[in-house]
């Protein structure tokens, strides 16, 4: 899966959005990541950040807790109308969420 569409956009980030970042760790998609920054022309936003961003991207794997919890964190620092992407590892990685969760 490439995540650059031919709009020269990413998953909906267009230049000069900002992206927030929270639970990231040596197992995220470093592609993935690369190519949102080339995409808002900025670095992602740091989870302790006080920050509005336009996208949360929360990294997420099963051992992590309360999901429900998280997403609520997540919403913290979105602006209205903004979008949180949930990243999980694949199906039979470590750290796999379950769909039903």
């Amino acid at each position: 899966m490439t995540a650059t569409t031919g709009h020269n956009q990413t998953l909906g980030v267009s230049a000069g959005d900002a992206v927030g970042e929270i639970g990231w760790d040596d197992d995220c998609d470093a592609d993935l990541r690369a190519a949102v920054v080339a995409a808002c022309g900025t670095e992602l936003v740091d989870e302790d950040s006080d920050d509005v961003v336009d996208v949360v991207m929360l990294w997420w794997r099963s051992e992590d807790g309360d999901l429900v919890d998280a997403l609520m964190d997540a919403i913290a620092p979105l602006a209205d109308h903004g979008t949180i992407w949930l990243m999980t590892p694949k199906a039979g990685r470590s750290g796999h969420v379950e769909a039903a969760d």
